[in-house]
C-alpha cells in the first residue's frame, strides 16, 4: 500500500509525537473538544486506534457500503446538552494514571495500527462499525480523524499542528461532503476548523458560501 498508508503514517506519528510531548500540567489544559482535557481526548483516541485495529483484521465480504467520505455523513456535533460522551470519557481517562501512561498506549497502538495496514491491501474489503469499506477509505478516515483532533489538541497550546497531507486530506474530504470547494481563502487549518464547526463563520464566511452555508458544519 502506498499513498493512504503513508498518509495515515504521517498523521499517528505527528499525533502521538505531540500527545506524548505534553507536559503534566498541559495534560489538564482545555482542547479545541469543549469540557475535554489532552487526557480525555488521548483516550478518545486510543479508542479510536483500537478500533482500527478491529476493522484492520476483520475482512468483509463485498461490496462496499462506504466510502472515505461518506463515512462522516452521521457524524455531527452533539446536540446541545449532549454530553453522554464526555462523561464516559472523563470516567475512562479518570483511571489511566494520567497523561503519560495514555501517550505511550496511544504511541503503541497507533504504530500497530500501521504495521496491520502494512500487511493489507488498498483494494481489500474490511468491517468497521457496521459499514463495509476499502482498506484505503478506511485509512483516508483515519488519517483525517487524526488530523482534526491534532488540531484540537493543540488548539490552546503553543505546539505544531499536523502536517500538510494529513490536513489536506481533512479539506478533499470535506469539499466531497460539500460537493465544491470550500473558499479559496481558508487555507486547510481554518478549512479544517470551520468546515466542522470548531470555528465559527463570520459574515464574510456566510457571503462567500451562500446557500451552503446551512449545510455547515460538514461533519463534527
Amino acid at each position: 500500500m502506498s499513498e493512504p498508508l503513508h498518509l495515515l503514517r504521517t498523521a499517528y506519528a505527528d499525533l502521538a509525537a505531540a500527545l506524548s510531548a505534553l507536559t503534566a500540567e498541559e495534560g489538564w489544559q482545555p482542547t479545541g473538544c469543549a469540557g475535554w482535557t489532552p487526557v480525555d481526548l488521548g483516550v478518545h483516541l486510543l479508542g479510536d486506534a483500537r478500533r482500527a485495529l478491529v476493522a484492520l483484521n476483520t475482512p468483509a465480504d463485498g461490496p462496499a457500503d462506504t466510502t472515505a467520505v461518506d463515512y462522516w455523513l452521521a457524524w455531527r456535533p452533539p446536540a446541545p446538552g449532549d454530553e453522554d460522551e464526555l462523561w464516559s470519557t472523563r470516567v475512562v481517562a479518570s483511571v489511566q494514571g494520567g497523561l503519560g501512561p495514555v501517550g505511550r498506549r496511544y504511541a503503541e497502538t497507533s504504530a500497530a495500527v500501521l504495521v496491520a495496514a502494512g500487511r493489507v491491501d488498498a483494494s481489500d474489503l474490511v468491517r468497521t462499525q457496521g459499514r463495509v469499506m476499502t482498506v484505503a477509505d478506511l485509512l483516508s478516515t483515519l488519517a483525517v480523524e487524526a488530523a482534526v483532533h491534532h488540531l484540537d489538541l493543540v488548539a490552546h497550546l503553543d505546539r505544531p499542528g499536523p502536517a500538510a497531507a494529513p490536513l489536506a486530506e481533512v479539506r478533499r474530504v470535506l469539499e466531497g461532503l460539500l460537493g465544491g470547494p470550500l473558499p479559496a481563502g481558508w487555507d486547510d487549518v481554518t478549512a479544517a476548523r470551520r468546515g466542522t464547526g470548531r470555528s465559527p463563520l463570520d459574515d464574510s464566511d456566510r457571503a462567500l458560501l451562500g446557500p451552503a452555508v446551512e449545510r455547515f458544519p460538514l461533519f463534527g
